[in-house]
């Protein structure tokens, strides 16, 4: 499964308003943005676990990304 998480994060990314609204919902609701990524992996077809997206955001090696985590890093 991690790499559906590597599949999900693509999608997600390629989508800037789906991006916006986690990031959104990711700073007020930490742990309700990864439900909602959980959910959407579900709903695409790429069922993911909360760690297994921890798991593949750590591992990136963007100024993006990390970022994002830094910003959301209470239930990510």
């Amino acid at each position: 499964m991690a790499s559906n998480a590597a599949s999900l994060y693509a999608r997600i990314s390629s989508n800037s308003e789906q991006t916006q609204a986690l990031f959104r919902q990711a700073l007020q609701d930490p742990n309700g943005a990864m439900a909602s990524i959980c959910s959407l992996g579900d709903e695409l077809g790429l069922p993911v676990t909360a760690q297994e997206v921890r798991e593949h955001l750590a591992s990136l090696d963007d100024e993006d990304s990390k970022r994002w985590l830094v910003k959301a890093r209470g239930g990510l």
